[in-house]
Formats: structure tokens, sequence, C-alpha cells
């Protein structure tokens, strides 16, 4: 399958998603802006963004995508959710606890960088498809994973904690890879897409 016929939506009720959607150009796949959950229908992998968690979960609500995405994750189409993404995908949120969807056996700690004041740029490393490979990580208010699940493949780490993981066909980051010019994360789960059965 080409990387111009992969069509990969990214979730845009709220966050940084238009700068998703320009690192998915980059990586020569074709981005969608996801407004409504039928549009989920015509894409092969979503993006959640960074914004702010709980916001992002009443606008899901509002908008019924819950269940749609839980369909979408049902059948076997990627996901990658970074910052309040993550928070969204994990089993459990603290600080304070709140629904989310459960997709990734993760624990995450919300804000547990700190303040807007306190964000910072750091460059990383990370083992993908086996292969250890630069990434710049830019924290932002970032939520912390406090805890990995039996299943979880941790990918990435900085200060000596997990700050990227894979579980399936869910992936999650606590930085921002799509301020940076840096597309290795963007063309990693791009290659997740085309790998994944349901676009086989």
């Amino acid at each position: 399958m080409s990387g111009s016929s992969v069509r990969i939506g990214v979730l845009a009720l709220q966050g940084d998603f238009a700068l998703h959607g320009r690192a998915l150009a980059r990586s020569g796949v074709d981005a969608v802006l996801v407004r409504k959950p039928e549009a989920l229908e015509d894409v092969a992998g979503l993006i959640i963004p960074g914004g702010e968690s709980t916001t992002l979960l009443r606008l899901m609500g509002e908008w019924e995508f819950v269940p749609a995405i839980e369909k979408f994750h049902a059948a076997g189409k990627p996901i990658f959710g970074t910052c309040a993404g993550l928070i969204v995908l994990a089993r459990e949120v603290e600080n304070p606890r709140q629904f989310s969807l459960g997709l990734i056996d993760v624990t995450v700690e919300r804000n547990a960088y700190g303040r807007q004041r306190e964000s910072f740029q750091a460059p990383g490393a990370a083992v993908l498809d086996g292969r250890r490979v630069p990434v710049t990580m830019v924290f932002i208010r970032a939520p912390r994973i406090r805890r990995l699940g039996a299943g979880v493949e941790p990918l990435a780490e900085h200060g000596g904690e997990t700050v990227m993981a894979r579980q399936g066909s869910v992936l999650v980051a606590t930085f921002h890879p799509e301020l940076t010019e840096d597309t290795t994360v963007h063309r990693y789960f791009c290659d997740l897409v085309r790998r994944a059965p349901a676009v086989a």
C-alpha cells in the first residue's frame, strides 16, 4: 500500500490538531480532521491530540465519540494519543481520577511535570521497530506514566521514566511530537497504520 493512499484522522474537537495534520502530511499520508464520529469510517488510523483532557472528554461525550472510538479500536485500527490524548486512552487516571477509555493498560498522572511555565524541550531516543532513533521531545503540562501493564511495551524514556509506549494498536506519548519538525514518531505511527490488518 502506498503512503499516499493511507488516510489518518486527527480528532479535531480541541487542542493542537492542526499541527498533527501538518506532521502527517509531511510524513506522506492524507490527514483528515475528524469532527464527527461518522468520519471515523473513512480513516485507517486516528490521532487524539494534546489539549485539556477534561474539556476533550466533555466534547467527546457531547458528540458521542466514545462508542465510535471503542468500535474503531475493536476493529484493530491504530490510535495514537499524545499528552491529553494519552490521558483519554489510559486505563487509569490520577490527580484527579477521571473517566478514560481504558484502551491501553497504563496509569497516568495528569499535569505531573508542573504548570505551563515549566514546559521544556529535550533530546531523547526511542526504540522503534528494533532500531534506536533520536527523537526531539516537547513537554507541556505533560502527564507522567506511573504504571505500565504487563502487555505494554515502553518505546522511549526521559529521566528514567517511560514517555512513549505501545500496546497492540494503541500508541501513546506524554510529549508533543507535532511541535517539532521531526516526523520520526508520526512516521512510525503511519507505518503501524499501513501494517494493521484493517488496512491490509
